[in-house]
């Protein structure tokens, strides 16, 4: 499968970030939206909505993990 550039940097991010990485931080990476539900779709990432707690507030994210099969995407 080739990967294109902004699907190696969306794996980038995702590989340094051992917990996965919130969606709002990839967007403000300049990723596009379409690309990161390409990559859900594909299957080479996963979503899991989150509540956190941030300046006393809950607010909720949802963070996109690498998958097994987007590792090896990323080595191909």
């Amino acid at each position: 499968m080739a990967v294109s550039a902004h699907q190696r940097r969306a794996f980038k991010l995702l590989a340094g970030s051992p917990d996965g990485c919130i969606i709002s931080i990839m967007l403000a990476h300049g990723l596009k939206p379409e690309l990161l539900a390409d990559l859900v779709r594909g299957g080479l990432a996963t979503t899991k909505p989150e509540t956190v707690s941030t300046g006393g507030k809950l607010i909720e994210v949802v963070r996109m993990t690498i998958t097994d099969a987007g590792r090896l995407a990323l080595a191909g």
